[in-house]
């Protein structure tokens, strides 16, 4: 094993390599995130041994999944997508969560898939849409009726399965007093959204803006500090740090609507994707037991199964799109929602780390999400030119 400096050397370095190697496009299109992971499995103790998840690098990859989870409540935007959009999301993500544990209970039943049925419904049930926006915004689709569905589709399969991975992660033993830490952090959250609201109506907010340009940067000190604030709020209250980033994000979001907001949320994505996020994916790589892949001979058909899944839990929604899809628009809308790597990641890291999930069964689920942002969106898009 390589010294801490020199792991992470390797590590920063791997990170900016793996958008290096998006971008040459030397075949068909491959996601940054599935890059890191992939180089996060090469450089890790599982294959090459020259970086290990542990100790600051550990802590790193813990603070890129705040900011990516910080970064997800930023990215929705209620607004853009209330009305029949919404409701369609919403009514689809039951849906979908429902077909999810139909299936993860039947599989978990007859011991093909032996893992958490709700868990594994959760992580079935989620969308990429950061993975999302940028291939939509390149194609043109982003603006359309069809794109504004997509993203409502997105939102609520971030949105959801987020809501119920931080309910799962509740202590049972006490209820009760979990509920009204729950009852507490709310409220609490409900006042800082408040402070924002008026914050944004107010010249003060303005006055803060020029700092962007300086070495003040306050917006984005302010930023920081409220997610540091809200996760650590969470953490004391007994409930998980999944509560508090997104909160955190959903209650900066806020503050976004306007010009001055664009600014302020390049340089959190900056530092979000530029830096922390990156870390966080390759130490989930780092973590990827691969031998796990090979320590059954159902794991190939296990793989299948979950990425047929992956289409059928996420894809059979686009049948109440009767009326707002054309025919051909449903294939294309079903696989899109069915690419679903960040968020199956993040949520499999938290079901290992507390004790809830086995390493093997998260590295299963993982495999499955990164085929599907590397076979979906490409099989989507070419659907869509070839029916346009």
């Amino acid at each position: 094993m390589e010294p801490f400096h020199q792991q992470l050397l390797i590590t920063i370095f791997v990170a900016a390599l793996a958008p290096l190697i998006a971008e040459l496009r030397l075949g068909p299109r491959i996601p940054v995130v599935v890059l890191e992971i992939v180089l996060g499995i090469l450089i890790g103790p599982h294959v090459l041994n020259l970086a290990n998840p542990e100790g600051t690098i550990g802590t790193l990859g813990d603070l890129g999944l705040t900011f990516l989870l910080f970064l997800v409540g930023l990215e929705i935007d209620i607004g853009e997508i209330k009305g029949k959009p919404m409701s369609l999301a919403v009514g689809g993500w039951l849906l979908s969560f429902l077909l999810a544990m139909l299936c993860a209970g039947f599989f978990s039943l007859i011991g093909l898939f032996k893992a958490p049925p709700l868990w594994v419904a959760v992580a079935l049930s989620t969308t990429a849409l950061g993975v999302l926006v940028p291939i939509l915004r390149d194609t043109g689709d982003l603006g359309t009726r069809f794109g504004r569905h997509l993203f409502a589709a997105g939102t609520l399969g971030e949105f959801a399965p987020l809501v119920a991975i931080s309910l799962l992660l509740i202590p049972t033993d006490a209820p009760l007093v979990h509920s009204l830490f729950m009852g507490m952090f709310v409220i609490i959250s409900l006042g800082a959204a408040y402070l924002t609201l008026i914050a944004r109506s107010s010249k003060r907010l303005e006055r803060l803006a020029h700092t962007l340009q300086g070495s003040g940067q306050l917006p984005v000190r302010i930023c920081i500090a409220l997610q540091v604030l809200l996760v650590a709020l969470a953490e004391k209250f007994g409930l998980n740090v999944v509560i508090g980033a997104f909160a955190a994000g959903l209650v900066v979001g806020l503050t976004l609507k306007d010009q001055g907001g664009a600014i302020l949320r390049q340089k959190l994505d900056a530092i979000g994707f530029g830096f922390l996020v990156p870390i966080f994916f390759i130490v989930a790589g780092m973590k990827f037991d691969v031998a796990a892949l090979g320590s059954s001979p159902l794991v190939p058909v296990q793989l299948v199964i979950l990425v047929a899944l992956l289409v059928v839990v996420r894809g059979a929604p686009a049948l109440l799109y009767g009326q707002e899809l054309r025919p051909e628009e449903r294939v294309p809308f079903a696989l899109y929602s069915a690419t679903g790597l960040p968020l199956i990641v993040a949520i499999t890291e938290l079901g290992v780390s507390s004790g809830l999930m086995a390493p093997d069964r998260a590295a299963l689920l993982v495999s499955a999400g990164m085929i599907s942002v590397l076979v979906f969106p490409l099989l989507a898009e070419r659907w869509l030119r070839n029916t346009r």
